[in-house]
């Protein structure tokens, strides 16, 4: 049975971008099982006419963020490259939100409330002038990006669901994707599958 989103609610993608996925320069493990879920979940949502936002990072070759110059992380998601391209199998519908993140020399952006689109408007006025209350959350990884965007939007005042077979854990430190649902549902989200997301 076909489930339709609440009039109020939207789909926030995060970083599903080919870097992220196995292979890639900061492979997440099985981060390409989340693509059929948030695939299935996109199409619900532009039938039903709500948005579909997908978050990208999206940083410059230089940057306080990449280990060369003092950061984490190795080089990845670099503007234009083919590491920042969202996931070949990633099916976004038309006229979905594009946001990116991390593109100032000195910007971490973990979360995609720090993303904008192309004329600079931050995700939190996106939402909001389309009427959203209620985000559903799903992509890479768990224990950062997922993670820090969540928190984001419930300090935001919006009601939160994290789809947990969307989304994947970088776990650094094993245990880090459990420990940061954790953290996630008792800071007031929803966790839950989104295989019958609506039942």
């Amino acid at each position: 049975m076909s489930w339709t989103p609440e009039p109020d609610s939207a789909l926030l993608i995060v970083d599903v971008q080919n870097d992220f996925l196995p292979g890639g320069a900061l492979g997440v493990p099985e981060g390409h099982a989340v693509i059929p879920p948030l695939n299935a979940l996109a199409e619900q949502f532009a039938a039903a006419g709500r948005p579909v936002i997908a978050s990208r990072d999206w940083h410059p070759a230089v940057t306080t963020h990449f280990q060369p110059q003092g950061g984490p992380w190795p080089p990845h998601c670099v503007q234009g490259t083919p590491g920042a391209a969202f996931a070949e199998a990633l099916r976004l519908p038309p006229g979905a939100l594009i946001v990116s993140k991390g593109m100032g020399p000195d910007e971490d952006a973990y979360s995609a409330f720090q993303a904008r689109d192309e004329q600079g408007r931050p995700l939190a006025e996106l939402l909001r002038e389309r009427g959203v209350r209620h985000l559903y959350v799903g992509g890479l990884a768990t224990d950062y990006c997922v993670q820090a965007s969540a928190l984001d939007a419930l300090a935001h005042g919006f009601r939160v669901t994290v789809l947990e077979d969307a989304v994947r854990a970088v776990d650094l430190q094993p245990g880090d994707g459990a420990r940061a649902l954790e953290k996630l549902r008792a800071a007031g989200a929803t966790i839950r599958p989104a295989v019958g997301v609506g039942g």
